[in-house]
């Protein structure tokens, strides 16, 4: 008589091996939804940033200065794109945020933002280049940041487009939090650019002699998250605090953000008290913050359908708390925050809308997964047992 295991391993064994045997994943119930999730791709080296292209492929940033290509199905190219400048991983630094220029599909402009390297200081720079199959031609620098230092910490950078074409490049203030106060220093501060590195006459600090004219609102610490608001179309970022003090803020042309004069956090160990406190006049309050921190990553605002009860949420993932973090809004109030998947996956370094209107997740770790997240019907929708 056979033994059931040998019929088990006839049949894998009759499976080519580039057919993926499918293992359902866990389901979890949420406030609103009950979602699994699948992983669609890993081996990724701390991958940093996603972006979609319209023919469906995927493009990861690996913060070791590789740029991947996913294909549809999920297959990870094993050839990366090859024309990137020379890029430092250096610490927190190295090949960064992805982005797609508005009009991606007429002119193939991909920005990418990165560390770069100078008489052995480093700085935040940002280029683009026109993708071209498997290489970037045409390349150009967009943005360097004045001054590079020898710090490991505190490079950004998140970029993103507004609807009036600009580009937003969010910085950090290099570990060094003075400068985040200095408006003749890029570092702790929001950049703002035309789409070609020029600079937009309406930008607050132009014809400024004490000031960088790119610079869009200051007073950050280390801004890693930026989306643009579903309805508003307004620019909202998350920041790292230190010990404690996460913020979500809506910057606004000029405005100071107070950092390291004013925070909700403490110094790391010993708890003191940074500055003057959580208040000054003529400084921004943020419209969240979390105390302690949990090192907030990608941000992203679902707009999809697949998870109707989600609609104009935004997302935040975690990197401390190994966790995905929705929050409710009413205006420019968080009215409710919920944490799912804790410790489920890993580090999560970025969160994405992919244009199937499912939620993707960038796993930071040597051997990083892209995750999306799946809608599973409700209990009472499930078919009942004969």
């Amino acid at each position: 008589m056979t033994h059931p295991l040998q019929i088990l391993f006839v049949l894998i064994a009759a499976f080519p091996a580039s057919i993926a045997v499918a293992v359902p994943a866990s389901v979890f119930q949420t406030e609103k939804h009950r979602i699994s999730y699948e992983v669609v791709t890993q081996g990724l080296s701390h991958p940093w940033a996603l972006a979609f292209l319209p023919d469906g492929k995927m493009l990861v940033s690996e913060r070791a200065g590789r740029l991947r290509l996913i294909d549809s199905e999920g297959k990870l190219d094993p050839k990366p794109i090859q024309g990137l400048p020379p890029i430092r991983q250096q610490g927190q630094g190295g090949l960064l945020d992805l982005a797609l220029h508005p009009k991606f599909r007429e002119n193939r402009w991909l920005y990418f933002s990165y560390a770069e390297s100078e008489n052995g200081v480093y700085g935040s720079a940002v280029a683009r280049g026109r993708l071209n199959g498997h290489r970037l031609d045409q390349l150009e620098m967009i943005f360097r940041m004045a001054r590079k230092t020898d710090s490991r910490r505190h490079f950004g950078s998140r970029l993103a487009f507004d609807r009036q074409g600009h580009l937003f490049i969010t910085l950090g203030d290099r570990g060094d939090r003075p400068r985040a106060q200095d408006l003749n220093d890029h570092a702790g501060s929001l950049i703002r650019l035309h789409d070609d590195g020029s600079i937009p006459d309406d930008n607050p600090f132009v014809g400024r002699s004490d000031a960088k004219p790119e610079i869009y609102s200051y007073g950050h610490r280390n801004i890693q998250g930026a989306a643009l608001h579903p309805r508003t179309h307004r620019l909202w970022i998350h920041e790292h605090g230190p010990q404690g003090g996460d913020e979500i803020n809506i910057p606004e042309p000029g405005v100071n953000h107070g950092w390291p004069v004013i925070t909700y956090g403490v110094n790391y160990f010993i708890g003191t008290k940074i500055g003057e406190g959580t208040h000054k006049t003529g400084m921004a309050q943020p419209i969240y913050y979390w105390t302690p921190s949990i090192a907030p990553s990608g941000m992203a605002f679902y707009t999809g359908d697949r998870f109707e009860n989600w609609k104009d949420n935004l997302f935040v993932g975690s990197l401390k708390f190994q966790q995905l973090v929705r929050l409710e809004l009413n205006g420019k109030r968080v009215i409710h925050e919920e944490r799912v998947l804790t410790g489920e996956l890993g580090r999560i370094r970025d969160v994405r809308q992919g244009p199937d209107g499912l939620l993707y997740l960038l796993t930071d770790e040597a051997e990083g997964k892209l995750v999306r997240l799946l809608p599973q019907p409700p209990l009472e929708a499930l078919p009942k047992a004969k």
